[in-house]
């Protein structure tokens, strides 16, 4: 029998009715032996996330500002979610250790992780699953690093030892035994991580929707769905704003060539989106898998005869933004130009700073800062295989009267990524949507 992992995300484990809903899956499939739990999400759109609640509870500790009110709410909710499904894991005890911790000045990462621990506990007794802590299996450095091949080891050794588990997803522990959590949306790394210690054959991703989709549903009405999918096409497109899955969340995987499957608690029967390695896709004569962006990037577009073969150019121009401790989003050049993009949050204040910084270290003859740009990637593998694709991209764009003020191209040829004015982002989209996918990709 082989065996898969499945994650259920904080809208899927949000209260005892979605919870319900995880038993029913769990028992359409016996494989599904492996179960990474988030903490428990919104139930309503006004609602607040647990974990939410408990950084607001360590903030406000740190305040001197009472924050017990608060921490009462998360009472509630669990001891609600305990009765509804009819267990006893003895939260009153929990609850008073967490809070004395609270009190006694526990780190910001231990607060925010009890979130999916609470949350574990009841839904392994529920399911009738071992608890399985993540804290004994996923490894950090001193510094709060991840250390995969530890973790690897760890994790495979204790879940040897289950033959049902549920594992609290999001956090782990350094060498001293204090927690240390991912960043927002990390219980999908756990779960990858879980997937890749007992060599499962499918990680399943269970979350509110039902896959990826072509285009933000909230820019394209009714988007098509993206049946499959490469790890190097997700990585992109997470990379430039599709949130489903964690990005960090491929990697475990994909070195293990274990498939992730996107699914939707609440359409149980909708096979989602699968991920896969490269070989696997099926090139259907699909052009372009997906379309995303994000806004509010800064492109400073530096000119310099010769640059091309100045020696150390490059060198001294990364090293002025680790200097200023800003990250270096992307960098297309030409034999005479460079362009440094930078998202506007990561510079703000520090824009003049660099740019003198530019101008003493680099010397180039002219330079142009361009604010308020949003960063649009057209992905997909068969890209390269099709003459034309940039062609059409640009001609759409034209059409809808859009400025491109920036072009980008990955060395695979499977994504490109034009900038253009935050105003036009949209409509951006919906141009580039229009040309590839609602006319069902005619010849370029």
């Amino acid at each position: 029998m082989g065996i898969k992992v499945a994650k259920f995300g904080g809208t899927s484990v949000a209260d005892g009715i979605q919870i319900a809903k995880i038993k029913k899956i769990l028992a359409d499939d016996s494989e599904r032996r492996f179960v990474v739990v988030s903490a428990p999400g919104k139930r309503f759109e006004r609602d607040s996330k647990v974990t939410d609640i408990l950084y607001s509870c360590i903030n406000n500790k740190k305040q001197n500002i009472p924050y017990e009110q608060l921490f009462q709410v998360i009472c509630d909710r669990f001891s609600a979610m305990e009765m509804y499904l009819g267990v006893d894991v003895g939260l009153k005890d929990t609850f008073a250790e967490i809070r004395q911790r609270i009190d006694d000045g526990a780190s910001e990462d231990y607060v925010a992780s009890r979130g999916e621990f609470l949350n574990a506990k009841i839904i392994a007794a529920y399911l009738g699953y071992d608890f399985a802590d993540a804290a004994d299996m996923v490894r950090f450095d001193e510094k709060g690093k991840l250390l995969p091949e530890e973790t690897n080891k760890a994790m495979a050794a204790e879940l040897r030892k289950h033959e049902y588990a549920v594992i609290p997803g999001f956090y782990g522990s350094k060498p001293d035994g204090s927690v240390k959590t991912f960043s927002r949306g990390g219980s999908d790394i756990t779960g990858s991580l879980a997937a890749r210690a007992v060599k499962a054959y499918v990680y399943e991703n269970w979350t509110d929707v039902s896959g990826f989709l072509v285009a933000d549903p909230r820019i394209i009405k009714n988007p098509e769905p993206i049946s499959t999918v490469s790890y190097r096409e997700l990585r992109e497109l997470s990379y430039m704003g599709a949130s489903v899955l964690h990005e960090d969340a491929i990697y475990p995987a994909r070195i293990s060539n274990i498939p992730i499957n996107i699914r939707n608690t609440n359409e149980p029967d909708n096979p989602g989106t699968m991920i896969t390695s490269e070989s696997d896709v099926r090139l259907d004569g699909r052009i372009v898998t997906g379309i995303a962006g994000k806004k509010d990037f800064v492109v400073v577009a530096l000119s310099k005869s010769r640059l091309a073969t100045e020696r150390g150019f490059v060198r001294k121009l990364a090293g002025i933004l680790e200097d200023h401790d800003v990250t270096l989003e992307h960098m297309p050049s030409g034999i005479d130009t460079i362009s440094v993009i930078m998202s506007m949050e990561s510079v703000n204040g520090k824009l003049d700073d660099i740019l003198d910084e530019f101008e003493r270290q680099l010397q180039p003859e002219s330079m142009e800062v361009s604010e308020n740009v949003a960063l649009i990637a057209t992905v997909g593998c068969g890209m390269s295989f099709r003459p034309g694709v940039s062609a059409k991209l640009f001609t759409a764009l034209a059409k809808a009267g859009i400025n491109i003020r920036m072009i980008d191209q990955g060395s695979s040829e499977m994504n490109i990524i034009v900038g253009v004015h935050n105003d036009d982002f949209e409509s951006s989209i919906k141009a580039i949507y229009e040309a590839f996918i609602d006319k069902k990709e005619e010849n370029c």
